[in-house]
């Protein structure tokens, strides 16, 4: 059996081992809605009313954190301007408009494939409610 040799010594990263920092980046990433955020920011900057009216269901609690931790890992610029009340744009930074094409990439996937999932989960719930036939 071949095993896959630690990379993180040679400044690679391997986010199969439970200790690879990249794991954190996948955490990330895989949150639904970081990935929409990312896909309603490509076409440009929003402030913030914008981005909640176009996330329906988002709250704004989550829209606040979701937006704090891609500004935090540098995805996402947030720009302030000294007004009353001040007003605040979002836009994607370069390494944000990197990932986002991926992850617009997923969500287009999931639009495109979304009958398909759902009649496999039919045929399985179908199958799993079958009761068990000796072979």
């Amino acid at each position: 059996m071949y095993t896959v040799p630690d990379l993180r010594s040679y400044g690679g990263a391997d986010a199969f081992l439970r200790d690879c920092a990249s794991r954190t980046v996948l955490d990330l990433l895989t949150n639904k809605w970081v990935c929409l955020v990312l896909g309603a920011l490509r076409p440009g900057t929003m402030r913030f009313g914008e981005l909640r009216r176009r996330l329906d269901g988002i709250t704004q609690k989550m829209l606040t954190q979701t937006l704090r931790d891609l500004e935090r890992a540098g995805l996402v610029h947030r720009a302030v301007y000294p007004s009353v009340p001040p007003r605040v744009e979002y836009s994607l930074t370069p390494l944000g408009e990197n990932v986002g094409g991926l992850t617009d990439a997923i969500r287009t996937w999931a639009e495109d494939h979304i009958d398909d999932i759902r009649t496999a989960q039919v045929a399985y719930d179908a199958k799993a409610g079958e009761e068990l036939r000796p072979v």
